[in-house]
């Protein structure tokens, strides 16, 4: 069910009634019915996969119950492989297997010894990628003793399934989410009002930022042979504000969803795009799944702690394995790679967190020197979104050989070049709004709270309005396929 559809206008208001006036009673009713939702939810793409869901959850929650009385330290660390090898291995059969083996194969062949094994016709699971992570979290934070296992299971299934995060994030940990579900939950109208006004800018950004530029996108990279390099350049542009729109736009929509029901999501995205370097950009940029990966891999191989070698390695592990959960494609391990050889400087000299405030605050305009570390910290996230985005790794140097060529200094020209001026404009009418509103959990949150009230509802009705008119075609959310 996407956010963006009719299904979901259908299904939102009918949960959060019954939820509020029917399920309000008793918090079990409450939880009972998060999981019917989400259940429903997810099961509107294809029922079958709801097992995989359903047994995940029933061995993390046994193999939980289990640490609880286990001091055993041997049985504890096979306790917790087994919740790895489980999770993890549903992730590599229907993400990775026809990958690994596909690569099996050429590897062969170039050896002179040419296969031919049977690939297999897998249907990748919706978000397996974030709900797996998110499971794994709990076992991992119950065997390291930072957190109680659950003896509910209904609240278990809905911190595993709740619907709001359940395929595109963010991905939540059972320290944060699992205790709210334990808490009787009361009906807050500022609360509700302020998750509101997230939908509103999530849905801003996912149907008219992101869906018009992806359909830019897809044309530029689709016939990137047939077009000029100052055209690419647009088209990774285009590109660049498609996953962004895309992806901030679900974690908006997911965490204001959320406040509807009474929890609290951690922050996905802090307006990476006005970072002033690589290191800044990924504390701002997935925040979830950055996090994830700093807490759970990043340190227990040994952090910033050691040798520089140790630094080295730990850094580029965490990025390519990052850019491997993305897909399994050469490209994302080619796209993490690149942000490790990004980092690197940063690490290397010591300056890695050097800027850790919200830049240019207090301020209406960035200074000089931020506005240049902006625009190249920007230019090369543009170029690294290039191997992301691209068909294959010859597709991607093949594109970048374009744009640094001397068609780099033509005038783009495309297919749809008016509905790319368009969406231009309001790509710099909406990072106008999101540099005003930096300082917020997202740019709307506070924005025109000192105006009367019946001109805040006049900007609101403003963007229910260009939502309307200016929406680009249906687009599925990116992040789906991971």
């Amino acid at each position: 069910m996407l956010f963006n559809s009719i299904d979901f206008a259908i299904f939102l208001p009918i949960v959060f009634l019954l939820y509020w006036f029917v399920a309000n009673k008793k918090l079990k009713f409450q939880n009972f019915l998060i999981v019917v939702a989400s259940y429903v939810f997810y099961g509107w793409w294809d029922w079958r996969f709801l097992s995989l869901i359903l047994f995940s959850t029933l061995v993390d929650y046994a193999i939980g119950r289990k640490l609880l009385n286990e001091e055993n330290q041997t049985k504890r660390k096979i306790l917790l492989w087994t919740s790895l090898v489980v999770n993890l291995g549903f992730l590599g059969f229907f993400k990775y297997y026809n990958f690994f083996l596909d690569n099996f194969v050429e590897a062969f062949s170039f050896f002179g010894y040419p296969i031919n094994p049977q690939g297999l016709n897998i249907i990748l699971p919706v978000g397996i990628s974030f709900y797996t992570f998110q499971t794994l979290s709990y076992t991992i934070d119950v065997y390291r003793k930072k957190l109680e296992p659950t003896k509910n299971f209904i609240a278990f299934m809905a911190f595993v399934s709740f619907f709001p995060q359940l395929v595109a994030g963010p991905i939540e940990r059972a320290t944060n989410l699992l205790p709210q579900f334990y808490k009787k939950r009361n009906f807050e109208y500022d609360r509700a009002v302020d998750g509101l006004r997230q939908i509103l800018w999530g849905l801003f950004k996912k149907i008219v930022i992101a869906d018009n530029a992806a359909q830019l996108a897809n044309e530029i990279f689709n016939n990137s042979a047939d077009y000029s390099g100052s055209t690419l350049v647009l088209g990774a542009l285009f590109f660049t504000f498609q996953i962004y729109g895309d992806f901030s736009g679900y974690s908006d929509i997911a965490i204001g969803t959320s406040r509807l029901f009474g929890f609290n999501l951690m922050q996905n995205f802090n307006f990476p795009y006005f970072s002033r370097d690589i290191a800044e950009f990924w504390r701002r940029w997935h925040i979830s799944l950055s996090t994830w990966f700093r807490d759970y891999l990043y340190i227990p191989l040994g952090g910033s702690r050691g040798s520089t070698w140790m630094k080295v390695r730990n850094t580029f592990i965490i990025f390519v394995v990052s850019g491997f959960w993305h897909g399994a494609n050469w490209t994302f391990i080619a796209w993490g790679a690149l942000n490790a050889l990004y980092f690197m400087p940063l690490l290397l000299l010591g300056k890695n967190r050097v800027n850790t405030d919200t830049v240019a605050e207090g301020k209406y305009l960035p200074s000089l020197k931020e506005f240049f570390q902006i625009g190249i910290t920007f230019g090369l996230t543009i170029l690294a979104w290039v191997f992301f985005r691209a068909e294959n790794i010859s597709h991607a140097f093949t594109y970048l050989s374009t744009i640094f060529s001397k068609s780099l200094i033509s005038i783009p020209h495309f297919q749809g070049m008016g509905h790319g001026l368009e969406t231009i404009i309001l790509i710099m009418i909406f990072m106008i709004v999101e540099w005003i509103g930096r300082n917020e959990q997202f740019a709307i949150e506070k924005l025109g709270f000192q105006w009367k009230r019946r001109y805040r509802y006049v900007l609101y009705y403003s963007i229910i309005m260009i939502i309307y008119l200016y929406g680009g075609e249906q687009q599925q959310f990116i992040y789906f396929q991971f």
